[in-house]
């Protein structure tokens, strides 16, 4: 198959591209990058005003199958994927049963394959059952595709047994991706502690139950060597203690998500929406003017969703009773573009850096760019599209979003996944 996009305005830091060119694909490749191009044979489209950069990645994602596919399965996940701009996604392993073992890596890569819109990475649990106890088949599963560990949703809350971790995935080059929640700290927390908890009436989530666990698990990094990932970080001193670690030289890097760098406790009112609970709960306006000052200046490394998708029914309850998380694929991109990009803090470089590059480098996959012999995996932007946040626009079973009625500039039309569309004008290619 041959694929031919002509006169669009492609951006690779990686390579050093900012300009109008046409690209050439042949058989899932990049054959040509280049002005005028002409095929004999083939789908040709016409990308003028529009964006190519290499498909976004989203490196911390809930696909929700096996075991709760009410609230999400890989076909539908993958759609809302492929719906906001990203040819690939790293699914976390907290499904049921646990992603612990070969078989679970397995499944979840052969359902992708079946019915996935997107690529799918598969990470696997640090420990059996994601109790903190036993290490999980940790060597199999990289056998079997594991790209990441992780104990997410809970994180490991043993120092001794962090390190037999650590020890482990350096051996296979893997990296750890922490979860950093004390619970011994945050315990029955629903929101960050401060005004905002004392006002609502809310037990408070502590700062410190995740700063505490990011220094021990920075130390551990040290100690063994491993590849640390710090997940979701939300807090201006856990921002400090990843750049110090970094100028240490330490193989550390860090995540945000778009809900923890615009919106904050203060968007909890006594409506008590339950769409605003998060796990790290959101924190303060000045954690947020941080985080957005480590985007920029490089201190983070990826800008992940945390897509964590629930039933209605789940939402649809007391404020301390609701699951924690909320969903972020179909948006995550406008909301960059809109907040970041537009108004000048982020150079559409660094945002691809974030949201393309960097993730596929953290998890060792392979590395894709507009140029000669790459993968032709492309996300295409509308640079100029407006719109509103409407849930019932949402290509993923589930609605809880906090951004929903929010007005957002840019937006996903294409999605090409190794030369092939599978977004097309904005709408799902069957």
């Amino acid at each position: 198959m041959a694929l031919l996009l002509k006169d669009c305005h492609v951006i690779d830091p990686q390579v050093g591209l900012n300009e109008t060119a046409d690209i050439l694909v042949r058989d899932g490749k990049i054959v040509e990058i280049g002005q005028n191009l002409t095929m004999e044979k083939g789908v040709e489209r016409d990308l003028s005003g529009k964006i190519v950069v290499p498909g976004l990645v989203d490196m911390h994602v809930h696909l929700r199958e096996p075991g709760y596919e009410q609230k999400e399965d890989i076909a539908s996940g993958t759609r809302a994927a492929a719906h906001g701009g990203f040819t690939a996604v790293c699914c976390m392993p907290n499904t049921k049963p646990i992603i612990d073992n070969a078989v679970g890596v397995e499944y979840v890569a052969a359902r992708a394959a079946a019915v996935g819109k997107c690529r799918v990475y598969v990470a696997g649990s640090c420990s059996q059952g994601l109790k903190g106890e036993t290490l999980s088949e940790m060597g199999d599963m990289v056998a079997h595709g594991a790209v990441a560990f992780t104990d997410d949703g809970r994180g490991v809350q043993d120092a001794g047994m962090m390190r037999r971790v650590m020890d482990y995935a350096s051996q296979f080059d893997r990296v750890v991706m922490s979860h950093c929640q004390d619970e011994g700290l945050v315990g029955e927390g629903q929101v960050n502690e401060g005004v905002v908890s004392t006002r609502l009436g809310m037990l408070g989530w502590p700062a410190e139950g995740e700063e505490i666990q990011i220094a021990r698990d920075i130390a551990l990094c040290r100690l063994t060597g491993c590849p640390l990932h710090v997940q979701h970080l939300s807090t201006a001193r856990g921002l400090e203690l990843v750049r110090a670690a970094k100028a240490e030289g330490l193989p550390v890097t860090c995540e945000v998500t778009p809900h923890h760098l615009f919106l904050t406790e203060d968007d909890i009112d006594d409506a008590y929406n339950t769409f605003m609970k998060v796990n790290p709960p959101l924190r303060t306006a000045e954690d947020c003017n941080a985080l957005i000052d480590g985007v920029v200046d490089g201190t983070i490394d990826a800008i992940v969703t945390d897509h964590a998708p629930h039933t209605h029914y789940d939402k649809d309850c007391e404020f301390e009773l609701a699951p924690f998380g909320m969903i972020g694929l179909e948006t995550a991109l406008a909301l960059i573009v809109t907040n970041l990009v537009n108004p000048g803090h982020l150079t559409w470089e660094r945002a691809i850096e974030l949201m393309s590059a960097n993730p596929r480098a953290i998890l060792r996959v392979e590395r894709v760019a507009l140029e000669t012999g790459s993968t032709a995996d492309f996300t295409v932007i509308d640079p100029e599209a407006t719109w509103t946040v409407d849930a019932s626009e949402f290509l993923s079973k589930a609605a809880n979003s906090g951004f929903i009625g929010t007005e957002l500039t840019g937006r996903a039309t294409d999605v090409y996944v190794g030369g092939y569309a599978t977004l097309e004008d904005g709408k799902i290619v069957e």
